[in-house]
C-alpha cells in the first residue's frame, strides 16, 4: 500500500506529555470522494475529522488513530495533513480563482501557487499548555490576575464554534477563549463570563500569545488586481478548494468504476479502495490497449 509520510508542524501531546509528530496516511480512495460528494452540506470542520480519520493511519507510536484524536489535532497540523492528502492526489499545483476584496472591484483574480511554496511554520513550544503575562494597561483596576494559562485551539473547539460563529463573531471569540484559557489569574477555568469582563486589550494580547504560539499553514494571497489595480492579501480557504477538488464530480467517480468493473471485472468494493491516481492509470492503460485493438481490427 501508498503511503504519505510528514512530520507535523505542532504535533500531538498525550497525556503522558510524549509529542506525536510523525504522521503516515493513506491516500484518498474512491470512498472519501463518495463521502465528501454525499456530505457537501456538513460543517466544515466534521469534514475535516471525518476525512482524516479515515486516511490517517498512525501518529508517533499512536495506531490505530481513533477519531477522539483526530478532533484533538492542532488546526495547522489538520491543515496540513490535508494539503499532503492533496498533494498526493492531485499534485503540487494549485489554480483557482479569489475575488478581489476591494468592494468597488470584487473583479475575479486568478492564482497558481505550488504547495511546496506554501510556507510552513512549526510550533516553538509544542506546550499543551502555555504561560503569559497580561500588562498592567490590559489588566487596569480589574481584580483579575496577569497570569493566563492557555491551550491552543484544535478541531474540537472548530467543531463547536462553527454554529456559534453563524450567529456572532464576537460570542464565538468569547466561545473559543473560554474553551482554550485555563487559569486566568486565581479563576481555574474562567468560564465565558470572565472572558467578557476582560478589557478589549488584554483580550488582543491573549489572542496575540496563542497565534505566536500556534504552528502555522501560511496561506495569504497577495498581489495586485488585474482590474482595478489596488494592491490586496486576503488568506486563501484552502479547506473549501481541497474538498470542492476532491469531491467535484460524483457521476465521473461513477463512471470510472463501471467503466474498470466493465472490462476488468472487478467488485465495486475493489475499485473504490483505489487512490484516484491508480485509479485513472488503470483507465489509462485500458485506453490504451483499447486504441491498440482498434487499430489493429482496421
Amino acid at each position: 500500500m501508498d503511503w504519505i509520510s510528514c512530520q507535523l508542524p505542532g504535533g500531538y501531546v498525550d497525556e503522558a506529555g510524549m509529542i506525536h509528530r510523525q504522521a503516515q496516511l493513506t491516500p484518498l480512495s474512491g470512498q472519501e470522494e463518495q463521502f465528501l460528494t454525499s456530505n457537501r452540506g456538513e460543517a466544515r470542520p466534521r469534514l475535516v475529522t471525518a476525512v482524516l480519520g479515515r486516511c490517517l493511519r498512525r501518529l508517533g507510536t499512536i495506531s490505530p488513530v481513533p477519531e477522539e484524536i483526530v478532533r484533538r489535532l492542532l488546526v495547522a497540523d489538520r491543515q496540513y495533513l490535508l494539503l499532503k492528502l492533496r498533494q498526493a492526489a492531485f499534485g503540487n499545483r494549485v489554480q483557482s480563482t479569489i475575488h478581489c476584496p476591494w468592494a468597488n472591484c470584487r473583479h475575479k483574480v486568478d492564482i497558481d501557487f505550488s504547495i511546496e511554496d506554501v510556507p510552513i511554520v512549526e510550533s516553538a513550544h509544542k506546550g499543551p499548555l502555555y504561560t503569559m503575562q497580561l500588562s498592567p494597561q490590559a489588566v487596569g483596576a480589574s481584580e483579575v490576575g496577569r497570569e493566563v494559562t492557555f491551550r491552543l485551539p484544535d478541531g474540537s473547539d472548530q467543531e463547536l464554534i462553527v454554529p456559534i460563529l453563524a450567529e456572532s463573531e464576537d460570542a464565538a471569540t468569547v466561545s473559543l477563549l473560554a474553551r482554550c484559557i485555563q487559569c486566568l489569574g486565581s479563576w481555574q477555568p474562567p468560564g465565558e463570563d470572565a472572558i467578557r469582563a476582560l478589557s478589549p486589550l488584554a483580550r488582543m494580547e491573549i489572542e496575540q500569545q496563542m497565534e505566536a504560539a500556534a504552528p502555522k499553514v501560511e496561506l495569504i494571497m497577495s498581489g495586485d488586481c488585474p482590474e482595478c489595480g489596488q494592491a490586496f492579501a486576503i488568506p486563501f480557504d484552502l479547506e473549501g478548494f481541497i474538498f470542492r477538488e476532491m469531491g467535484s464530480n460524483r457521476d465521473l467517480l461513477y463512471r470510472e468504476v463501471h467503466y474498470l468493473a466493465y472490462h476488468y471485472h472487478w467488485s465495486e468494493q475493489e475499485i473504490m479502495s483505489m487512490s484516484q491516481a491508480k485509479r485513472r492509470q488503470y483507465i489509462a492503460v485500458l485506453a490504451e490497449e483499447i486504441e491498440k485493438l482498434n487499430d489493429a481490427i482496421w
